[in-house]
């Protein structure tokens, strides 16, 4: 296997509850990939889809339409000891705790590396290690009944972790836990990943991590509505915040700006719009040089170029005119797009700023 597998590969899947006159489709043509290392979180609000992808992914509930593979392997008819050995590959964090009550903390962690053929000589010690990590090296030998909600996911983090699996899948896993708690998981979680190539797959509401991920994959009705790269998502919010045009936006609502457009890439000598053409997006340039070409008498005129960083394609779309210049890549031009609902819809949220830029332009015809 190439290492540039994806740990998780997720295309067409489609997913129903129920059967006959009750069945109701949940899940909707979903396509994610996540590479090794990554921390990806899973956003979008209750009822969306987040855990049912989840346990899909994690070999718990049985793949009806579409492909998952794990680490190479589609999970697809996995059954029997098949599936059980794919699902000993990845560590589990969800909600609901799952220890069990007549064991003690060390030997609920325990249980997870005498899973291991064969299992490990030293498995006391990495199961205290990993307590120690988490804050528990005095609660070590406590069974559930006497740790608190806290301490107990502490307890669960840890069986998750102490095989230092490929992949985790975590269901709100920081929920129950303090600010220092949760920062100590996902510094784990973090180090594995740079370490071991670790990669963590993360449903949450809890903003305090959001900062640590590498991608937000938003879903919302079932479906994955974004899937971003943080970073990249941060890049683009600066270049915004240097547009006229987003300067009244909130950082909140410069974030779901740069969520919301998509990396497009262009060839040398390639028209990205045309003078004459009905304006549909708004460009801004993350890579290469674009010309601007104006018709006179018949033949194009290069009258700018623009570079990275500079934006194109909002004249058209705040006045209704067709465009009025050709933009051309000089370069290969990688470009982030966005359609113009999208566009609309970011400026309509500082109406006054808005009808200040359409007087701007209105009065330059």
């Amino acid at each position: 296997m190439s290492d540039s597998t994806p740990v998780v590969h997720v295309a067409g899947l489609n997913h129903y509850f129920g059967e006959g006159e009750t069945r109701n489709q949940v899940l909707f043509d979903n396509h994610l990939e996540v590479s090794a290392g990554e921390i990806v979180i899973m956003t979008g609000p209750s009822g969306s889809g987040k855990t049912t992808l989840l346990t899909l992914i994690g070999g718990l509930r049985t793949v009806q339409e579409g492909s998952i593979k794990i680490i190479g392997q589609e999970i697809r008819g996995l059954v029997g000891l098949d599936l059980v050995k794919m699902r000993r590959k990845i560590g589990f964090i969800f909600q609901a705790h799952n220890l069990f009550e007549s064991l003690t903390a060390i030997q609920n962690v325990r249980m997870a590396l005498e899973l291991n053929e064969p299992i490990p000589a030293d498995v006391d010690e990495r199961a205290a290690a990993i307590l120690t990590r988490l804050g528990l090296e005095h609660r070590i030998h406590y069974k559930p009944d006497s740790l608190s909600g806290g301490q107990r996911q502490r307890v669960a983090i840890g069986r998750a972790l102490v095989n230092k699996p490929r992949l985790i899948l975590a269901d709100e896993p920081t929920a129950a836990l303090d600010e220092k708690s949760g920062a100590e998981v996902i510094k784990i979680l973090k180090e594995l990943g740079q370490q071991e190539g670790c990669t963590s797959l993360i449903v949450t509401h809890d903003n305090r991590i959001l900062k640590d991920a590498d991608r937000i994959v938003n879903m919302v009705g079932g479906r994955i509505k974004s899937n971003v790269l943080v970073k990249e998502s941060l890049l683009i919010c600066e270049y915004l915040r240097k547009c006229v045009i987003f300067a009244a936006l909130t950082p909140d609502s410069l974030t779901q700006v740069a969520e919301k457009m998509t990396l497009e890439r262009f060839s040398p000598s390639m028209d990205v719009v045309r003078e004459g053409d009905q304006g549909d997006k708004f460009y801004l340039i993350r890579r290469g040089e674009v010309e601007v070409l104006y018709n006179k008498e018949g033949v194009p005129s290069r009258v700018n170029t623009l570079r990275e960083g500079d934006y194109f394609g909002e004249r058209a779309l705040m006045t209704g005119e067709p465009r009025n210049a050709t933009i051309r890549a000089i370069s290969d031009l990688e470009a982030y797009s966005l359609g113009n609902d999208d566009f609309q819809q970011a400026l309509g949220t500082s109406a006054p700023f808005l009808e200040q830029l359409r007087r701007v332009y209105f009065q330059r015809q």
